[in-house]
C-alpha cells in the first residue's frame, strides 16, 4: 500500500509540473500583457509581451511598484482594483491608458482577477492588458466617419446587395421626406420611379463586380410624390476578406444646377438670335452701301475723263481715295459676317507666295510714294496651298497697316522665307509701336490701341479678319513690336493644308 501511495505522490507531482509549465509557456508566448502583482501593488511576474508594450525588462519591473505604469492622474483606478480584487471580485474589460518607459500614453483594455492561495485567501491580482491603440484609432474614424455622414448636406445612403436599406443619414431624410425609421429595412426602391427600376439593376449588377459609378445623372421620387433629379456616386462596400456585402450612395440635388443650364440655355439661344438679326443687318447694310459706292466710283472714273484742270484732278483724287476707304470698310464688315455664319468663301490652289508677296508691294507702293519698301528674301519661289486672294488680303492689310501706324517714317521691310516646311512672312514698320499689354488684344474684333487713334483711322476689323483668314490656312499669325520702335507683324503658312 504504501508503495502506491509514493507512486500517486509522483504522479501528482508530474502532473503539476506539467500544468505549470503549460501554463508558463502560455503566459511567456502570449501577445497580450500578463502581470502579476501582491495585493501592496509589488509586481510579481512580468511577461515578453509586457516588456514590448511598456519597454522595461523584466529586472526593471519585478519588485517595484505597479505605479511604474500608471499615469498620476489614474491612481486612483489601482485603489478601485485592487479593492475588488480584495473582496474576490474579477474587473473584466476595463479601458484606461498606461504609460510606458518613454512617456508613451498606451490605451488599454485590462482584465483583473484575484490569486487565491490553498486556503481560499486572496493574496494576489493577475492582469491581462491588450493594447487598444489600433482599435481607439479606428474608433475615432469611425465617428469622424460618422459625423461627416450625418452632416453632410449630401444624401448618403447603404443597402444589401439585395437592396435593403441599412443607413439613412439627415440630409437623405430631407431631400426625400422619409425619415430614418421609415426607410430603413425598406427595399431602397421606395424611392425609385416605376420606370426607372432596370437603373437599380444595372447599378446592383455593376457594384457586384467591383466597380464604381460616377456622377449618374437620374430621377428619384420622394415621400410626397414629388421628382427628384439628382447626381448619384455609388460605390462597392466589402468586408475584411474583399467580398462585396453592399453598396454605399452619395446623392445630390441637381435641380438648381439643371435650372441654371437651363437659363443659360435659353440665354444663349437669345443671345444667338440677337447676333444674327445684327450680322443679318450688318450684311443687308453692306450690300446696300456697295451698290451706291460702286455708282459713285464709276461716276469719278467718268468725271476725271472730263475734268482737266489740275485743281480738280486733285480734288478727284482724295475722293476717289476717300471711296476706296469707304469700299473697304464695307468688304472687312460683310468678311466679318460671312466669317461669322460660317460662309467666308475660300478657294483652294497650288501658287507662288513670293509673287503674291511682290503684287501686294507694288498695289500699296503707287498710293504711298512717300515710303520705301524693302524686300528681303533668299527664296526664288515659294509654292502654297490656299487661297491666294485672302492671303493677299491679309498682306494688304499688314502692309497698309504699317503705312498708317508710321508717321514720320519712309521705311518699311518685308521678309520672306521657307522654314521647316512652312512660309514666313515678315512685315516690319518703324513707326508708333504697340505696347506690350496690347501685343495679345490687337487681333480681337473691333479692337483699336488707344494711343493711335488721333491719326488712324478704321474699325479695328483688318487685324481680326487676318488672324481668321491664316487660321483658316493652318497658320499662325502674331506681332512683336516695341514702343517708339516699331512693329513686325509675322504669318507662317504651312505649304500644304
Amino acid at each position: 500500500m504504501e508503495h502506491n501511495a509514493n507512486n500517486t505522490s509522483v504522479l501528482d507531482r508530474s502532473l503539476t509540473e506539467q500544468a505549470n509549465a503549460i501554463l508558463a509557456a502560455i503566459v511567456a508566448t502570449s501577445d497580450d500583457t500578463i502581470i502579476s502583482k501582491n495585493l501592496d501593488g509589488i509586481i510579481l511576474s512580468w511577461n515578453p509581451a509586457s516588456e514590448k508594450m511598456f519597454g522595461y525588462s523584466e529586472d526593471e519591473a519585478l519588485g517595484k511598484h505597479i505605479s511604474i505604469i500608471i499615469p498620476p492622474d489614474r491612481i486612483e483606478e489601482e485603489d478601485y482594483i485592487i479593492n475588488e480584487v480584495k473582496q474576490g471580485r474579477k474587473v473584466d474589460h476595463f479601458e484606461t491608458v498606461r504609460k510606458a518607459k518613454n512617456g508613451r500614453m498606451v490605451p488599454i483594455s485590462l482584465s483583473v482577477s484575484p490569486i487565491i492561495d490553498g486556503n481560499g485567501t486572496v493574496i494576489g491580482a493577475s492582469k491581462i492588458a491588450r493594447d487598444i491603440s489600433e482599435r481607439k484609432r479606428a474608433d475615432e474614424k469611425q465617428a469622424v466617419l460618422a459625423a461627416i455622414v450625418e452632416t453632410s448636406d449630401d444624401a448618403i445612403v447603404s443597402k444589401t446587395l439585395q437592396g435593403t436599406i441599412t443607413s439613412w443619414n439627415k440630409a437623405a431624410e430631407k431631400m426625400f421626406g422619409y425619415t430614418e425609421s421609415e426607410a430603413v429595412g425598406k427595399h431602397i426602391t421606395l424611392i425609385i420611379p416605376p420606370e426607372r427600376l432596370d437603373e437599380e439593376s444595372y447599378i446592383i449588377g455593376e457594384i457586384i463586380k467591383g466597380n464604381k459609378i460616377d456622377h449618374f445623372h437620374t430621377i428619384r421620387r420622394a415621400k410626397n410624390g414629388h421628382l427628384i433629379p439628382i447626381s448619384v456616386s455609388v460605390s462597392p462596400i466589402t468586408d475584411e476578406s474583399g467580398k462585396v456585402i453592399g453598396a454605399s450612395k452619395i446623392a445630390r440635388d441637381i435641380s438648381e444646377q439643371l435650372s441654371l443650364q437651363e437659363e443659360r440655355a435659353r440665354h444663349y439661344e437669345e443671345v444667338k438670335a440677337l447676333n444674327d438679326r445684327k450680322d443679318e443687318f450688318i450684311g443687308l447694310a453692306s450690300h446696300e452701301l456697295k451698290t451706291p459706292l460702286t455708282s459713285i466710283g464709276g461716276y469719278l472714273e467718268i468725271l476725271s475723263r472730263l475734268v482737266t484742270d489740275e485743281k480738280g484732278q486733285l480734288f478727284l483724287q482724295k475722293t476717289r481715295q476717300q471711296v476706296k476707304k469707304l469700299s473697304a470698310l464695307v468688304n472687312d464688315l460683310l468678311d466679318v459676317t460671312k466669317i461669322e455664319s460660317g460662309k467666308l468663301p475660300f478657294s483652294e490652289e497650288h501658287f507662288d507666295i513670293r509673287k503674291v508677296v511682290e503684287d501686294v508691294i507694288e498695289l500699296i507702293s503707287h498710293s504711298n510714294h512717300q515710303f520705301q519698301f524693302h524686300f528681303n528674301s533668299e527664296v526664288e519661289e515659294l509654292f502654297i496651298t490656299g487661297d491666294p486672294h485672302r492671303i493677299e488680303q491679309v498682306l494688304t492689310n499688314l502692309l497698309t497697316n504699317a503705312v498708317r501706324y508710321s508717321p514720320g517714317t519712309d521705311r518699311i521691310e518685308l521678309y520672306l522665307s521657307h522654314e521647316e516646311g512652312s512660309a514666313l512672312v515678315g512685315v516690319r514698320d518703324f513707326g508708333v509701336g504697340i505696347p506690350e499689354d496690347k501685343l495679345e488684344e490687337i487681333f480681337s474684333r473691333f479692337y483699336r490701341v488707344d494711343e493711335t487713334k488721333s491719326h488712324a483711322s478704321g474699325l479695328g476689323l483688318g487685324l481680326y479678319l487676318s488672324q481668321e483668314i491664316v487660321s483658316r490656312h493652318g497658320g499662325t499669325i502674331w506681332a512683336e513690336s516695341e514702343q517708339g520702335q516699331g512693329s513686325t507683324f509675322w504669318v507662317k503658312l504651312p505649304l500644304k493644308l
